[in-house]
């Protein structure tokens, strides 16, 4: 089809969602029945659809998920790891992050805890929130450098404001007062303004010993657990089940 000035008007407007259906209907022959109305709403549509994909797509990117494939509808609840499946379903929902409440997943090794949590930060960003992921230990390194080359301030906010922080691997290593103070600054100044999501292979009660100071680790552990959700998580690693001939699983929880 030769190119029509309406089409390339469209295009320089940035306007491609609108471009793009309105190629499609003056390629059908259906199209020359409807009305001005319906062709403007189509247009409207495909416009709208294909900026919400965009910024999604922007969200996504900036979260740099460690699996930006993950998803909730791919979750396996029939692997032995005791995932709590209608609790998993209303945090998948999104209301605790609006609420900006926390959420502590907690297991050994290759249950998949990092999977999920990478699910859950999907469905946020498709929900048009801002999220972070951040392995804890590469976090610290990243927050010791920023501090060297003055860009901590930047940084920080970053952190801060983002509707949900994903922690990745709490410990099992010892915090170093660096560590505790710049932790401590980012779930104070987190605290009642985002939701915060901390993935590790220990159990809560273990993560007081870990920040390694009573008066860092009362207060760290004060704002992230007490309006927190939960999910403890058990079972062999899906590693294993997985690379057992027989057994076939939907998605890919295998990491931490």
């Amino acid at each position: 089809m030769l190119d029509h000035p309406t089409h390339d008007l469209l295009r320089q407007l940035k306007l491609d969602g609108m471009a793009d259906a309105f190629t499609e209907l003056q390629s059908q022959d259906s199209a020359a029945d409807m009305g001005h109305a319906e062709w403007l709403g189509l247009l409207i549509d495909r416009e709208v659809a294909n900026r919400t994909t965009k910024r999604f797509q922007s969200r996504l990117r900036a979260a740099k998920l460690r699996h930006g494939g993950a998803c909730i509808e791919d979750v396996d609840f029939r692997a032995a790891r005791r995932l709590d499946k209608a609790l998993f379903q209303q945090l998948a929902a999104g209301r605790w992050i609006k609420e900006k409440r926390n959420l502590l997943i907690t297991g050994p090794c290759g249950v998949g805890k990092t999977w999920l949590a990478c699910a859950l930060g999907q469905r946020a960003c498709r929900d048009n929130a801002t999220v972070i992921y951040k392995r804890l230990p590469r976090l610290f390194s990243e927050l010791q450098l920023a501090h060297d080359d003055g860009r901590f301030p930047r940084m920080f906010r970053q952190l801060v404001k983002a509707d949900l922080l994903i922690l990745d691997d709490w410990g099992p290593e010892r915090m170093t007062a660096p560590q505790r103070r710049d932790l401590m600054e980012i779930i104070e100044d987190r605290y009642g303004s985002g939701a915060t999501l901390v993935t590790s292979q220990l159990p809560v009660d273990a993560w007081h010993d870990i920040i390694d100071e009573p008066t860092f680790a009362d207060a760290i552990l004060d704002r992230l657990i007490h309006n927190a959700h939960r999910l403890p998580l058990e079972g062999p690693s899906m590693r294993k089940t997985r690379d057992a001939p027989a057994a076939k699983t939907i998605d890919e929880q295998t990491d931490t």
